[in-house]
């Protein structure tokens, strides 16, 4: 287990965390969460032993393995496939010994790192590291691609994929949603589920937390405390305390008025000194309370524009794409009104942002009409927004030349509401953080008082008290909103109906995010069947030519059935030899010293005819399936 005693740790000449106690037992599931900045990624960095603490003790089992997310990934040749497989560190090695075994022809050492291999479950690796990459969102003919041909939001999926096959004891996970989209969450939240070890994360998407952990640490005033349940219990709990932390407060401030009141009116007077003094000592007894902080430091709105037209932006038969040999929707039709709230759903490159920018009029249609609405504002948010900043500006510079009539103070205050205090509003904004820069597009757009809001995905990087701001703010906006999220919560919150954008339509979802997730297992099904299946436009024949073709069929899967026949016999005595071998390996006496090459000799045959027997059955299989095609065509 982990365990924290009097922990304490400064980053610089800032205290992160002082005097913290917790304990996180094997096989728990724990949020770290906690404003940004407060040392959620420094405590990462102590659990890895990358960061010294300061005082007290982090006790850590020196045995267990910990995987984490690499945050870069070089520009290899290798495939996707093996580079997820390299996560698995101890199946890489015993594989490179297992080659110099047989470089040296040691049959012993080779028939010993087969079985090692074997008891790892090894020869089921390359299954295991397609499966994640399929549930993370890669399609079946990348995982040969080289992992150079990705993008880097794709590299950190490949990351991410690797840190999960690793078999760790404790899975440190930072932020793994931030380059996911939502069918690759809604995957990733059931196999976090299923993860066995220890798991500590960050995150900002509260449905994501209260789905998969049991724990939260919450780090706040510089200590680190654990509560039991998950991001709602904890929400629950922590407002108990403040209310309680709040009564207790107040109760003090009452007590430190009368007995300060007291001490300031009898100091000076002989008859009454000794009872100041007293009071005094009573003073410095009391112990050190601060006031409850209920209240988020974001506190924003979208204002008022004042007209609102109607309707406010339509799409009528539009083929959207970037060019007429690259369209990805067809036949788009759309209306917004004010009050529209719509979420787009759909899998990764379905087309939802290519919508969006359609809408947004940053994409230029391929055929059909868009209708624009005089005098509409469109507040436009995507990660392209953040690049667009004016990098050496500060944020302060960025508002008043953005409203050219607001004062400094003004544009101070305004930046106030979205997290941007003193002096961190003349920070320059090439060396803000991406939830920084997010915050600040967001200010930028509230600020234009638009009557549509076109979202995708801007909870990105922002932590969970933004992430409320913009809750409370979206759900009292007045006018329109189409919103792409991998925040569950943030949609349920914001929408009332949502579109499948898909094999390239646009359509009406009758549902919520359980139907989705529903859909998208039925869906999979589907497209698997269906890449199994031969389509053929059979006419209709006569019983004689009926027999005819079922005799042809039954001759051309006449060789495969000879071949099933063959690795059948071949399978069942490979099996019969694995019995006895494994019969032999089950007595004590096997084991025995003057038995030692006998012992070497079982497991290397045991070693070779595993994988044999394992290759025999899937080669089985797909003959098999053959053959059922094959007879299909009748």
């Amino acid at each position: 287990m982990i365990l924290a005693s009097e922990l304490g740790f400064d980053r610089g000449l800032k205290t992160l965390i002082k005097s913290s106690n917790f304990t996180i037992h094997p096989g728990h599931k724990v949020g770290l969460v906690g404003a940004n900045g407060c040392g959620k990624s420094s405590l990462f960095a102590a659990f890895l032993g990358q960061l010294s603490i300061d005082s007290g003790i982090l006790d850590m089992p020196k045995a267990w393995k910990i995987a984490t997310v690499k945050q870069e990934t070089p520009s290899l040749s290798s495939s996707a496939l093996d580079y997820v497989m390299d996560g698995d560190i101890e199946y890489r090695q015993l594989e490179a010994q297992l080659e110099q075994a047989r470089s040296n022809d040691d049959g012993s050492e080779e028939a010993y790192l087969l079985n090692k291999i074997d008891v790892i479950n090894g020869y089921s690796l390359p299954a295991r590291a397609s499966e994640l990459l399929h549930g993370l969102g890669f399609m079946q003919d990348q995982l040969d691609n080289s992992v150079s041909s990705f993008s880097g939001g794709w590299r950190m999926r490949l990351n991410l994929a690797q840190a999960l096959i690793s078999r760790a004891d404790l899975l440190l996970l930072d932020e793994p949603t931030n380059h996911l989209d939502l069918d690759a969450v809604l995957w990733l939240q059931r196999w976090l589920k299923r993860f066995d070890g220890t798991l500590v994360l960050i995150s900002h998407d509260r449905d994501f937390l209260d789905d998969v952990i049991g724990q939260i640490l919450h780090i706040e005033h510089q200590k680190a405390k654990l509560y039991s349940g998950n991001y709602t219990s904890f929400e629950r709990q922590r407002a108990e305390q403040l209310a309680q932390q709040d009564a207790m407060y107040q109760k003090q401030q009452r007590e430190v008025k009368h007995l300060t009141s007291f001490v300031d009116r009898f100091r000076a007077k002989a008859t009454k000194a000794k009872q100041a003094q007293s009071r005094l000592k009573r003073l410095e007894k009391l112990p050190d309370l601060m006031p409850a902080h209920v209240d988020s430091q974001f506190s924003f709105s979208f204002d008022n524009p004042g007209y609102m037209p109607y309707p406010l932006l339509s799409l009528e038969q539009t083929d959207c794409g970037y060019s007429e040999d690259a369209i990805i929707l067809k036949g788009v039709t759309l209306n917004l009104v004010p009050g529209s709230r719509i979420g787009l759903l759909g899998r990764n490159g379905a087309g939802k942002s290519t919508l969006i920018k359609s809408l947004a009029g940053e994409l230029k249609l391929q055929s059909g009409t868009r209708f624009c609405a005089q005098e509409l504002t469109i507040g436009y948010f995507s990660q392209h927004q953040l690049e667009q900043l004016r990098m050496d500006e500060t944020a302060i510079n960025q508002i008043m030349l953005a409203k050219t009539d607001f004062t400094e103070l003004q544009a101070r205050n305004y930046l106030g509401r979205f997290g941007f205090s003193g002096e961190q509003a003349l920070n320059v904004i090439n060396t803000m953080s991406g939830g920084e820069k997010a915050r600040l597009v967001l200010a930028l757009i509230v600020l234009e008082k638009p009557q549509l809001l076109l979202l995708d995905e801007p909870t990105n990087h922002l932590d969970l008290e933004m992430r409320q701001a913009i809750v409370l703010a979206l759900q009292e906006f007045a006018g329109a909103i189409i919103l792409i999220a991998h925040d569950r919560y943030l949609l349920e919150s914001c929408v009332d109906e949502f579109y499948i954008v898909g094999n390239g339509k646009v359509d009406s979802f009758d549902g919520d995010i359980d139907d989705y997730q529903q859909w998208l297992d039925d869906d999979k099904k589907s497209a698997l069947a269906q890449s199994k299946s031969i389509d053929v436009n059979v006419e209709k024949v006569d019983k004689k030519e009926q027999r005819r073709q079922q005799a042809e069929l039954r001759k051309k899967a006449a060789p495969l059935r000879k071949q099933v026949e063959k690795l059948e016999k071949q399978v069942e005595k490979w099996q019969t030899e694995l019995e006895t071998i494994e019969n032999e390996l089950a007595q004590p006496e096997t084991y025995e010293h003057e038995n030692k090459a006998k012992l070497a000799q079982l497991m290397l045959k045991q070693g070779k005819l595993k994988p044999q027997v394992e290759t025999a059955e899937e080669q089985w299989m797909e003959l098999e399936e053959q053959i059922e095609d094959i007879m299909a065509e009748d």
